[in-house]
């Protein structure tokens, strides 16, 4: 039976990252991933002559080389792995209209908190002050964050007080409640509810907390994607990992999670064999590995009813598109656009349950940033919707072809409507998933590629601060959207690197005796 110091299921942004850190600690680490290639989300897919982004739409948290963001400095500046970054040129635009049912809205902002905030007062005078403070507030709560990971999440109550008292006074709060005591005008925050869709959660019940981080490290960092698609991060990162030493079996899945008299983690099951290891870094979904990996005796109790309690977070249908124009010829101009039907973001968390009101969606033209992106006289355009609820699971077999193809169609004609742009005529190549198609090639329970949803009482902070019984089974720690930060590719990175030090530091303690 092979032995190793750890094992790593899942080679996703978490799963990678967590596998770096052990390898850079000379730790002898195994990664098994049940797929050929290495990402999960954070992966690309060919049809015809055109290769498609699958998930990613920008990330935040990179920075450039003189003012890097905590991501760079973990891929690059610690892991070693390299590949050119396109920086996007605005943070985004949306076309909507208004919470008030009238007001048209078509804002465009841009980069930095001095353009963004100006450019906010020009489409909302008198919003200024709301703004900044906004921005304000968002330093206060990244350095809390920074002095909470800092200590593992055992925080000096007195020194919070002293350095960070709004960040108590507002981080359990929801969006909509700050806005509105911060007298933040109606409009403004129509506008500035705009980034709810990449959070999964409504505007009423969205952690401020993970809100303002979020929004901050977007306007201070700007929105970066990969040259090469999101296989240039992964690989690159797959590949440092076995510079390192690490060792990674692919085409391999982990059965059964194995465990001592102590209800320790003392090994994986896989369908290769039996692997000997006291400590997994696990990315995949909580719920799914404590009811199907583990035996129920090792599983707390509390852990089944924090289980019950979650509200699994947003699941993707996305329309991939290859068009035989390029965008300029298309007169697409703009990376990513936001169209949601309204502004009222609880009307639209609400209509996003079901297939037949579902009408958000966000799009994205990757060679606005890219012109290389597709071959030449192309553009490569995707349409992404989110549901909130499982409402696919309601749609038989029978009729999946012709659902999907339909919602599809819809998307695209509300694209044209809403923009302006025509691409209908110019469509070569067309790809449709839905929550089926991740829960497949992702493995997450319905599709639901963010994990959790990012609640007022269960957010980033909240997880980060209970890192000593976030995990409460020994040998076992979870990485990914599922973990401490929740959603997206900076926050899967960042939680697999986390708990792989906090593992380290474990790791050292059992040597110490």
């Amino acid at each position: 039976m092979p032995k190793y110091d750890a094992v790593v299921i899942g080679a996703g942004n978490g799963g990678l990252a967590a596998a770096c850190r052990m390898a850079c600690a000379g730790k002898k680490t195994l990664l098994i991933e049940r797929h050929n290639l290495p990402g999960g989300c954070a992966s690309s897919f060919r049809r015809g002559r055109f290769e498609f982004e699958t998930a990613l739409h920008e990330i935040c948290e990179w920075g450039t080389a003189e003012n890097p963001g905590g991501c760079r400095q973990t891929v690059v500046n610690a892991f070693g792995t390299e590949g050119e970054w396109l920086m996007v040129p605005d943070n985004f635009r949306v076309i909507t209209t208004a919470s008030d049912g009238k007001t048209h809205i078509d804002a465009t902002l841009p980069c930095s908190v001095s353009a963004f905030v100006d450019a906010m007062e020009k489409y909302v005078p008198g919003c200024r002050k709301s703004i900044q403070d906004l921005f304000d507030l968002g330093t206060e709560f990244h350095e809390a964050g920074d002095y909470s990971l800092s200590v593992n999440g055992k925080t000096d109550p007195k020194y919070m007080q002293e350095h960070f008292p709004n960040f108590l006074r507002l981080g359990s709060y929801p969006v909509n409640k700050v806005f509105k005591a911060m007298k933040m005008p109606p409009l403004a925050q129509d506008i500035m509810n705009t980034y709810w869709g990449y959070l999964g959660v409504d505007a009423d019940r969205l952690s401020f907390l993970q809100y303002v981080n979020m929004l901050w490290l977007y306007v201070n960092h700007g929105a970066w994607i990969p040259a090469k698609t999101s296989h240039q991060l992964t690989t690159g990162m797959l590949e440092r990992f076995r510079a390192m030493g690490g060792e990674s079996w692919f085409n391999c899945t982990a059965e059964k999670i194995l465990f001592d008299e102590n209800k320790a983690v003392c090994g994986v099951q896989t369908d290769r064999g039996t692997i000997e290891t006291k400590h997994i870094l696990c990315n995949a979904n909580p719920t799914m590995v404590y009811a199907s990996m583990c035996p129920p005796e090792v599983v707390p109790e509390r852990m089944v009813k924090l289980a019950n309690a979650r509200t699994y977070s947003a699941r993707m249908f996305v329309v991939y598109m290859g068009l035989d124009k390029t965008a300029e010829e298309l007169g697409i101009h703009d990376y990513t656009i936001f169209l949601p039907t309204s502004a009222d973001t609880v009307k639209e968390y609400n209509d996003g349950k079901k297939i037949a009101t579902n009408c958000n969606q966000v799009s994205v033209c990757y060679n606005v940033v890219n012109p290389d992106f597709s071959p030449e006289g192309t553009c490569v355009i995707s349409l992404t919707s989110t549901f909130m609820e499982d409402d696919w699971a309601n749609v038989s077999q029978e009729d999946y072809v012709k659902t999907k193809q339909e919602l599809a169609a819809k998307m695209i004609r509300l694209f044209e409507e809403r923009t302006g742009y025509v691409i209908s005529p110019y469509i070569e190549e067309i790809e449709i998933a839905t929550p089926w198609t991740m829960c497949n090639y992702v493995n997450v329970p319905q599709g639901a590629a963010y994990g959790y949803e990012l609640r007022d009482w269960d957010n980033m902070m909240p997880r980060m601060m209970m890192l000593g019984t976030e995990f409460p089974v020994k040998g076992l720690k979870f990485v990914g959207a599922s973990s401490i930060r929740g959603d997206g590719y900076n926050s899967a990175i960042f939680s697999g690197e986390k708990l792989a030090t906090i593992t380290l530091g474990e790791m050292k303690r059992e040597e110490e005796g």
